[in-house]
């Protein structure tokens, strides 16, 4: 039997960057706050000397350990699913205090008002009739102007370094930081876009350009341009993440408490309200059940969706009927696409670096490009990022080399510091056919199912992943490259468990109506008013830009829901469409 805890004012499963966000947003408040984190402690000390790239890089030091729960994959209906049993993938995410926002890169972007309109906005610009049979366009809710303070207060909170993007809307003030440091590659790449008549500017990026107290009273240090971001924890303490920022907040308030090793197995529940959740200790294997006034799901898109299912809370959706929402519109970045560029009379320094240093352009995302003679909706980001050439992997070489023998030797050494690539994030929109539920044959290591991904790619896909890849070429072609390869997506290219990205999103998605919606604008369960689901799983469609600037202001708007919904004793916080 599982041991009651005694009774707090809000349960927070997830230590992440949403999760996080409540915590320190709520704890001010002076409620009694308890995190369950299922990975074990670890603070900034902990990464002093920690450049391992073996550990980190190849191994994934940091990721989800697979041997306890995965989720598994296939591409339809008609097929067994596989459980995937690599994190080589980058599918599953972060564990640990801080989760996956602790070993980030730091690119933190605002999304696009089209993104939280996506359906009103194409039946407006092009007719019904655009949108594809089976695309599950929605709209969020709330528009990009609504959650735009949410966004700034997330902004001032990461220190987010940044340059205006001259093409995105206007701002309600300045980024809190001025730019990163520009390369010779982000400087060329800007001079090539200049020249073809796009609009480059510099990603804005939550590793530090200069030391930075946010309004909270935290400090973050400047960025030493290490190069170790990326599926590392910063030892310098100059990248925002949880724990130099909100969870540190929440922890001085004395009304945090973070229990980690705490694998979180059920939403307890007394008909429409939430009572609590249990929860194991994996260390013990001893059963808890944690009560509380208000329940929070802030774990990642793959977690809060598997804990609602679990705990038969809101309707399974049905990809035959299309009826119910827990599930429903998976989408996200699947598959990151790109170009390499090899330069046979130009060398860079590519061995210092930042997750965030790096030059884009807005020029070919939703609200640029004219669909009218396009045969795909949406858009994408290409970009130049000079995140530092680790020691293993960065032995690039033009694709006709040999894997092994003395040319390879040759190459390896000759393209050293001559070789980079534009990446490509495209944003994949939901269909009826793609969705999670519960595995049937596959469970974790206390015997509850795992979560199944159904997903296969459309020719709408295929034909954006092409068209950015040749538009790719180009820009790279105008920096003056002598050898360009680019991805190659044929008719045949699928979606597999490689495919699957840390900016996965859908599950609880947000909206105005409870028929086709989880949670409200303030992602609230319209069918449990104190259960709160906050994070990606929210997120009805997803965008060309990182995700987490946009989880970081779902985030605030939540806690100001929470706040609202405790001070005036309860009540659906959005009147239902």
């Amino acid at each position: 039997m599982a041991t009651e805890m005694d009774k707090v004012d809000v349960v927070i499963v997830g230590s992440g960057w949403a999760g996080g966000i409540v915590a320190a947003e709520l704890s001010k408040e002076g409620y009694r706050v308890v995190g369950l984190e299922r990975g074990k402690d670890q603070k900034m000390e902990d990464f002093i000397g920690a450049k391992d790239e073996l550990r980190y890089s190849s191994r994934h030091g940091m990721f989800q350990d697979l041997t306890k729960e995965t989720i598994t994959t296939r591409n339809t209906e008609n097929e067994d699913a596989l459980p995937i049993r690599s994190n080589s993938t980058n599918s599953i995410n972060g564990t640990d205090t801080g989760g996956s926002g602790v070993h980030w890169d730091g690119a933190t972007y605002r999304w696009w008002p089209y993104d939280f309109e996506a359906y009103s906005k194409t039946v407006e610009q092009y007719g019904e009739d655009k949108i594809p049979e089976g695309m599950t366009l929605q709209d969020w809710g709330i528009t990009y102007n609504e959650l735009e303070p949410y966004y700034d207060k997330f902004e001032k909170t990461a220190g987010v370094s940044g340059e205006e993007d001259p093409l995105r809307p206007g701002r309600s003030d300045e980024y809190p930081n001025p730019p990163m440091r520009g390369s010779q590659v982000t400087s060329l790449f800007k001079q090539a876009a200049n020249e073809l008549n796009y609009h480059p500017y510099h990603m804005p990026s939550a590793n530090m350009s200069q030391q930075y107290e946010n309004p909270d009273g935290e400090t973050i240090n400047a960025c030493v341009y290490c190069s170790f971001c990326g599926m590392y924890g910063c030892d310098f303490g100059a990248k925002a993440d949880p724990i130099v920022t909100v969870l540190s907040t929440a922890q001085k308030t004395g009304n945090y408490e973070l229990r980690n090793n705490a694998y979180v197995t059920r939403v307890l529940h007394n008909e429409d309200k939430a009572t609590g959740v249990l929860y194991v200790d994996t260390q013990t294997g001893e059963e808890y059940e944690q009560p509380a006034d208000l329940v929070v799901l802030a774990g990642f898109t793959f977690a809060n969706t598997r804990l609602l299912l679990l705990s038969e809370i809101g309707e399974p959706y049905n990809p035959d009927t299309g009826d119910g929402v827990i599930g429903k519109n998976l989408t996200g970045h699947f598959g990151f696409y790109g170009v390499s560029g090899f330069f046979n009379d130009k060398k860079f320094n590519l061995y210092a670096g930042a997750g965030a240093l790096g030059a884009t352009l807005s020029d070919f995302t939703v609200e640029q490009l004219d669909h009218n003679e396009l045969d795909f909706l949406h858009g994408f980001e290409p970009r130049v990022v000079q995140s530092g050439s680790t020691p293993i992997g960065s032995n690039g070489v033009p694709g006709d080399t040999p894997t092994w023998g003395e040319e390879f030797k040759e190459k390896s050494l000759y393209y050293t510091n001559r070789n980079f690539g534009i990446n490509i994030q495209v944003g994949n929109l939901p269909w009826a056919h793609n969705y999670m539920d519960l595995d049937p044959n596959y469970t974790d290591f206390i015997g509850d199912p795992l979560l199944r991904i159904t997903c296969s790619f459309s020719d709408q896909d295929r034909n954006i992943a092409r068209y950015s890849v040749e538009k790719s070429k180009e820009i790279m072609e105008q920096m003056g490259a002598d050898i360009i390869e680019g991805s190659e997506i044929t008719d045949e290219t699928e979606f597999n468990e490689t495919t699957l990205t840390s900016h996965t999103a859908g599950g609880a998605i947000m909206g105005d109506d409870p028929q086709t919606s989880a949670v409200n604008n303030y992602s609230q369960m319209w069918d449990m008013e104190n259960l709160f689901v906050v994070g990606a799983s929210s997120f009805s469609t997803f965008s060309s830009s990182n995700p987490t600037g946009t989880v970081g202001a779902v985030a605030y708007r939540a806690a100001e829901g929470m706040i609202k919904f405790l001070k005036e004793d309860g009540g659906i916080l959005v009147e239902k469409n």
